[in-house]
């Protein structure tokens, strides 16, 4: 009789197991179908069109490379089927078809037939014309906008998670993002005010010098980081070189020694009429890739963490 009993509970505990199963896919497949459902969405993009794209994109074309680095961080390498001529990271992008660069070739894009092209505010104003003729084909259009700040690269990864299916993953990208930068700032806050680093950067290099001031990436970072910025203006600014002298930086960044200048550290190491500044003679001059602190795009985060470590590299080892 206990023989029976066990039977029956082991037969009952089955048929439990099973249903659980069952229910397991059910609720998979109503997830499933909740994302599915997550289209058509519309979203007003950088040019205030409003966009509406029906079904998931299942090949994208991205105009320019802070949107290729953002679809990648999403997952999305496999849909893409064309970037930019100045696309280099991640190096996947080096197999995929080359579109142009600045004037993007339409009649190339047409025949790669994608779902989505994502297209960018810094330049739909010169390329309307190509654009429309992309629209008028059939092709969904995403101008994305031109961020200038943290907040605005965040902005630039929701409206592309938006637009592919890959809420979660923007909404997780953005949060880890957040999360290193927080961690850099506590960090450097731990820097004492007397403690506190002036520093020049220097975008391009002689006989045009430019730098960077007020209301961009580099000042945001340099916040971030607990440092002083020497220049004061505003945006990129050509350099009077007297000024930077007499301004005496404690540390000096150079961001174009991937792909315009060799060894631009000595450079300005030996340039002439800076021997007595503090960053020369204690030689605190050090170059970053210039893609991680200008490309508005996930990397920006390595960008703060290599000018940090630039600027207090005790204090970041």
């Amino acid at each position: 009789m206990k023989k029976l009993y066990s039977l029956l509970f082991a037969l009952m505990l089955a048929v439990g197991v099973l249903a659980g199963c069952g229910e397991t896919k059910t609720e998979e497949k109503e997830n499933v179908t909740q994302t599915e459902a997550a289209f058509p969405v519309t979203i007003k993009d950088a040019v205030d069109k409003e966009v509406v794209i029906d079904d998931k994109p299942e090949k994208i074309v991205s105009l320019i490379p802070s949107n290729t680095e953002i679809a990648f961080a999403l997952g999305l390498g496999d849909e893409m089927v064309g970037v930019s001529d100045y696309d280099n990271y991640p190096k996947e992008t080096a197999n995929i078809e080359k579109i142009g660069g600045t004037e993007f070739n339409v009649e190339k894009i047409i025949s790669l037939k994608p779902d989505l092209v994502l297209a960018h505010a810094s330049s739909a104003h010169n390329s309307t014309e190509g654009l429309q003729q992309l629209r008028d084909a059939g092709i969904d259009v995403l101008v994305v906008n031109d961020a200038t700040n943290f907040a605005g690269v965040y902005e630039s990864i929701d409206m592309i998670g938006k637009a592919t299916g890959e809420t979660k993953e923007a909404n997780e990208l953005v949060d880890d993002m957040k999360e290193k930068m927080t961690d850099i700032k506590d960090k450097a806050a731990k820097t004492a005010e007397k403690d506190q680093k002036s520093v020049y950067i220097e975008v391009s290099g002689e006989p045009s010098i430019y730098t960077t001031g007020k209301n961009t990436f580099m000042q945001e970072m340099l916040d971030m980081i607990n440092a002083k910025n020497v220049v004061t203006e505003e945006g990129w600014i050509q350099v009077d070189q007297e000024a930077i002298i007499k301004a005496n930086p404690d540390v000096i960044i150079t961001t174009y020694g991937s792909y315009a200048t060799e060894n631009p550290v000595d450079k300005v190491l030996d340039r002439k009429g800076w021997a007595d500044v503090t960053a020369v003679k204690e030689k605190a001059v050090a170059d970053v890739d210039s893609d991680t602190v200008t490309r508005s795009g996930p990397r920006l985060v390595e960008g703060v963490e290599e000018l940090a470590k630039a600027v207090y590299p005790n204090e970041f080892k």
